[in-house]
């Protein structure tokens, strides 16, 4: 490998950061996991042998961590909007149980 190319683990590892933007989009929270536990491999395993970073790795580590930003942003925008979800069913069932009692009065 020449100094100018990236390392083929943070290439990698870029391209396994693309995979799971690309799962967070669509929702498929179980690959999620596995995915970033294969990223999480490959760039503990580029730091333990570089002991100096090369710019074209820079680079690459740099749109990793933007596109785990963005990722991380539309997990937490979902998980935000299941909570106001259930919010809502909370309430919905305290008003079936609210009228519910008041029919039976009748």
């Amino acid at each position: 490998m020449s100094r100018g190319s990236p390392d083929e683990r943070v290439a990698r590892a870029l391209a396994l950061s693309e995979e799971i933007l690309s799962a967070a989009e669509s929702g498929n929270l179980k690959s999620l996991e596995p995915l970033d536990r294969q990223r999480m491999e490959l760039l503990k395993s580029f730091r333990r042998a570089t002991p100096q970073v090369a710019a074209a790795d820079q680079v690459l580590l740099q749109q990793i961590a933007q596109l785990n930003d963005r990722a991380i942003g539309l997990l937490e925008h979902q998980r935000r909007g299941k909570g106001r979800d259930l919010d809502m069913a909370a309430v919905g069932r305290r008003a079936v149980a609210a009228y519910s009692s008041t029919r039976l009065q009748r």
